[in-house]
């Protein structure tokens, strides 16, 4: 049959496996599409930089838009990253009426609607399996496997570097510095790891699975996010010893009003028993929790170019079948219209470390307070004596603005010398 041409725009750590891994599996890609594949074209910015793969120089060019809207390219497949020139790019492509594979989570998470959009009015593809996660598969089975289910939560670990960093600093005992270091020098932190740690990486990926599970539209500006900078190697230490683990999580879950939901990212407090929490090292593990299905978990390599090109090839071959057959996969499906509450509003728990003065009547003071505000206490204990008296406490279940004000509340007392840790709970009651 006449060959797909495909159109690659970037030819860094992912598309150089994307271009190997066309090249090695090419008879079983056109086997299991019905048609061969056919590299039409790679734009790059610089065409005399050495590259990690072998290719035929005349495929190389800079000008990506001429690159895209040929009108013999039926596939385009983006890996440069960012926002612009990507959105341009993939908004020409489906305006022309090719079919689009993305791993662009940034992109997405900032301006999914105007790329699906595009691509219902120009009649093709938008597939973007590799935005999230890597080579798991997750967003299908969220987008198709699951949609006739009704999903409640989605709780898990999307982020490697901040997950190696998280476990070596428990693993080992480093400060988050020194396993900073050491995720830069392995390579899975980049120079720059603000994206990473500070938990924008995360935060977009969250929009990502709220936005499929929830069939509602989803912006990273509506996920609460706090990074991992603040965790400290005591923090890690003492949730040791209490039998947890600190992890950056992503968590997207209903409200019972049926209307709304919480989407956040955020370090946080696992039971040592939580399957989450023997997920170590770069790896990441997502739960989704449906009506019908009850929970499911996703677990695998959450980045790295083989394990994201993998990914990226289960797209490409299912929008080329698509493009054979004349049909379309699913479109952007956010009839529900639900909103994402305020941070405020979202129900969890916390552990509290406060450093206190060593004299009676300091805990009646602080229940107390944690009374005034609603927010139950479920557990306490006493460590230490003179300046090093402490109290800490884990709460029940109460709304975040509840427990930032009983924190507030807690700084004016002037038995309480200082907070010294405030970390959400997840994972059990």
């Amino acid at each position: 049959m006449k060959p797909l041409k495909v159109a690659l725009l970037g030819c860094g750590v992912v598309g150089s496996q994307v271009i190997r891994l066309m090249h090695e599996q090419a008879a079983d890609l056109a086997a299991r599409i019905g048609a061969p594949l056919e590299l039409a074209g790679v734009a790059v910015r610089r065409l005399g930089r050495k590259r990690d793969i072998d290719i035929d120089p005349s495929l190389l060019t800079t000008d990506a838009e001429a690159l895209v809207t040929r009108d013999d390219v039926d596939i385009v497949i983006e890996v440069i990253g960012g926002i612009e020139p990507a959105r341009t790019l993939i908004v020409s492509a489906l305006s022309k009426g090719k079919s689009v594979v993305t791993a662009n989570k940034a992109l997405l998470a900032e301006d999914g609607g105007t790329l699906h959009e595009a691509a219902r009015n120009g009649n093709g593809d938008l597939y973007f399996e590799a935005s999230v996660a890597g080579a798991i598969p997750l967003l299908r089975p969220l987008r198709e496997s699951l949609a006739g289910d009704h999903v409640k939560r989605v709780l898990g670990i999307v982020n490697g570097t901040t997950n190696y960093i998280l476990d070596k600093m428990d693993s080992t005992g480093a400060s988050f510095t020194d396993a900073l270091e050491e995720a830069q020098t392995l390579g899975y932190a980049e120079a720059d790891p603000t994206a990473d740690v500070e938990g924008f990486d995360a935060a977009a990926k969250a929009a990502i699975l709220a936005g499929l599970a929830f069939h509602s539209r989803v912006t990273a500006a509506e996920v609460h996010r706090e990074g991992i900078t603040e965790i400290t190697a005591t923090d890690v230490a003492s949730a040791k010893e209490m039998g947890y683990v600190i992890k950056l999580l992503a968590i997207c879950a209903r409200a019972d009003d049926g209307r709304s939901f919480g989407v956040r990212v955020h370090p946080a407090m696992i039971p040592r028993s939580h399957p989450l929490a023997g997920v170590r090292e770069a790896y990441n593990a997502v739960f989704v929790e449906a009506e019908s299905a009850g929970e499911l978990m996703f677990y695998g390599k959450g980045a790295g170019g083989a394990p994201t090109a993998s990914a990226v090839l289960g797209d490409l071959v299912a929008v080329a079948r698509n493009r054979l057959a004349g049909t379309r996969g699913p479109e952007e499906s956010t009839y529900a219209d639900l909103v994402a509450h305020p941070m405020g509003e979202t129900v969890t728990r916390c552990h509290v470390a406060l450093d206190v003065a060593d004299k009676p009547g300091v805990l009646a003071r602080v229940a107390e307070l944690f009374s005034k505000h609603d927010v139950s206490i479920q557990t306490v204990r006493q460590e230490g004596r003179g300046d090093d008296a402490q109290l800490v406490i884990v709460t029940h279940r109460a709304t975040d603005a509840a427990l930032t004000a009983t924190m507030e509340g807690l700084r004016e007392l002037d038995i309480v010398r200082a907070v010294a840790s405030v970390m959400r709970v997840e994972g059990d009651e």
